[in-house]
């Protein structure tokens, strides 16, 4: 073997041993080009015309992928000969390499991947061996291994899924500030102490089953597959959640797609029905299964994403929603409901009501200020909810009713007679929204929250100078910045409750301006845990 590709190929041994798997067994000699080997100190440089190196088979390639993103591009491992370039392997998707960027083969540190001014991104010396969404055949992952999947089609950013093989394989969300795991929506296998799992092992069959101690399988599909000899197969954990096997003919010269074999879980929307997480879509959403057994995750009538190019992420009301925007509006048909059947969102009940009928359900739900959705169901049976997580459409709920309650009207009047500006009012409250999610109910988290809304503010305030309001002072239409210590003083201590919104509790309070201000002082919980993205 050339000394180059032996170098190359110890390299690898750094990372965990599934990782040295999947890049020894697929690439091997990933630094051979079509001429030959590759010599140490040669590189590849990202542009729109980089040449990529191949493996022995010709299958593999391995070098700079264009993303959708202009001037970025992907260090990654695809399969050569496909037409729609499927990657299986890659390396510092957060950060992804610019235009210009090189990686290059070099002694005792194996490739090292640097941008246009030299600056290091990634190395296979290092501990951050990039990511793991697909298994290839002959591929095992150890016990402890880790898949996780991308954020989307096109962006391989780290997404909110993961596979792990802990004794048996689980499939769980994880919250994006950390890779701590919540409840897992899909087990397979054994993990009772008698027959543990061993190693997850996809073979040079095509077939993936668990080994267990015992040297027993547990298989997780009895679906037939061909022969590797004729087509090519993947098993990806895909942005959606769902870990899917495929298959592809290697002596097709036409452009065609990749075959479904089998897949897990089943129906992801109705799995997905775990105690902590968003689950399969975002808080405030709702999961359907597609015909082709995939997820959609849609906003119920009244709410929109909060951000618009996350499909599956949460949504927030597009009205105002609050117990003390309530007090402010009193008086009836504040409300109405939206009704969908065979919806649900498990586990975001903070009250079960029973004996109920179905009037007494709707009642309850449109008088309470910290209702956002009653379930009837049963006949007899009401859950008031808030948070919405674990969104779904279900047949099995039997005509279940949800009643979702939508403001009628956004205007508020205020104590003086004043109308708040609803537009702004809307963006406060996706400041808000984003900032409780995670962070805790300290001190310390009190004065994060007051230092990012005086910058909210800042930027809203152009907006809401253009729209004034009714017989405010001049002086009162400025926004202002209060600090901790002056919250604290303005509500005697956070003394009086007025009520509690959705977001947290809000205390009744007293500034100095141009005269004595009665105020509401809103003091965030801790409710959401979504995305790194939307912190």
């Amino acid at each position: 073997m050339h000394e180059s590709n032996i170098t190359l190929i110890m390299a690898f041994f750094h990372p965990p041993p599934f990782v040295f798997l999947l890049i020894v067994q697929t690439i091997c000699v990933v630094a051979q080009n079509n001429s030959g080997y590759v010599s140490v100190g040669e590189s590849l440089i990202a542009t729109d015309d980089t040449t990529s190196w191949l493996s022995p088979s010709g299958d593999f390639a391995f070098g700079f992928s264009p993303l959708s993103q202009n001037d970025l591009f992907l260090l990654s491992i695809w399969f050569a000969k496909i037409p729609d370039k499927t990657i299986v392997w890659y390396a510092n998707a957060d950060n992804p390499a610019l235009r210009g960027s090189k990686v290059e083969l070099i002694t005792d540190r194996g490739l090292v991947l640097t941008g246009p001014q030299g600056d290091e991104l990634w190395a296979t010396n290092t501990s951050v061996m990039g990511e793991l969404h697909t298994l290839l055949p002959t591929q095992i992952l150890e016990r402890g291994g880790v898949l996780s999947s991308p954020q989307s089609e096109t962006n391989f950013s780290k997404g909110r899924f993961q596979l792990r093989f802990i004794d048996n394989l689980l499939l769980n969300t994880i919250n994006l500030a950390t890779d701590n795991p919540n409840d897992a929506y899909y087990a397979a296998g054994d993990s009772s102490a008698s027959s543990p799992g061993k190693q997850l092992v996809f073979n040079e069959s095509g077939y993936i089953y668990i080994l267990k101690n015992n040297s027993q399988t547990f298989p997780l599909n009895q679906a037939t597959v061909g022969s590797t000899a004729d087509s090519n197969y993947r098993a990806t954990l895909n942005f959606n959640g769902v870990f899917t096997q495929y298959s592809h003919p290697k002596t097709s010269n036409a452009n065609v797609s990749w075959t479904v074999i089998w897949y897990l879980p089943d129906n992801i929307c109705v799995s997905s029905n775990v105690r902590t997480g968003s689950g399969t879509c975002g808080y405030n959403s709702i999961c359907t299964l597609k015909p082709d057994r995939r997820p959609m995750c849609t906003c119920p009538n009244g709410y929109s994403l909060l951000d618009p190019n996350d499909q599956y992420g949460s949504g927030i009301p597009d009205f105002i929603q609050g117990c003390e925007e309530d007090k402010l509006s009193p008086g009836k048909d504040l409300y109405s409901f939206e009704v969908l059947i065979n919806t649900d969102w498990p586990n975001s009940d903070y009250e079960f009501l029973k004996p109920y009928i179905e009037d007494q359900c709707k009642t309850s739900c449109m008088e309470a200020c910290m209702c956002a959705v009653a379930i009837f169901r049963l006949g007899d049976s009401c859950w008031k909810k808030l948070p919405l997580s674990n969104g779904k459409m279900d047949s099995n709920l039997n005509g279940g009713k949800a009643f979702i309650k939508i403001r009628n009207n956004n205007s508020i009047t205020l104590p003086d007679g004043g109308l708040p500006n609803p537009e702004a009012k809307k963006n406060q409250d996706k400041l808000i929204f984003m900032w409780s999610m995670p962070l805790g109910g300290s001190v310390f988290f009190n004065i994060i929250l007051i230092v990012a809304i005086c910058i909210g503010a800042f930027f809203l305030n152009n907006k809401k100078l253009k729209r004034p309001r009714i017989n405010f002072n001049v002086v009162e239409m400025n926004l202002q910045c209060f600090t901790y210590k002056e919250l604290v003083e303005a509500t005697d201590g956070f003394k009086e409750e007025l009520g509690r919104g959705a977001f947290g509790v809000v205390y009744k309070g007293a500034m100095q301006m141009s005269s004595n201000v009665l105020v509401a002082v809103k003091k965030l919980n801790s409710l959401f845990q979504e995305s790194e993205k939307e912190f």
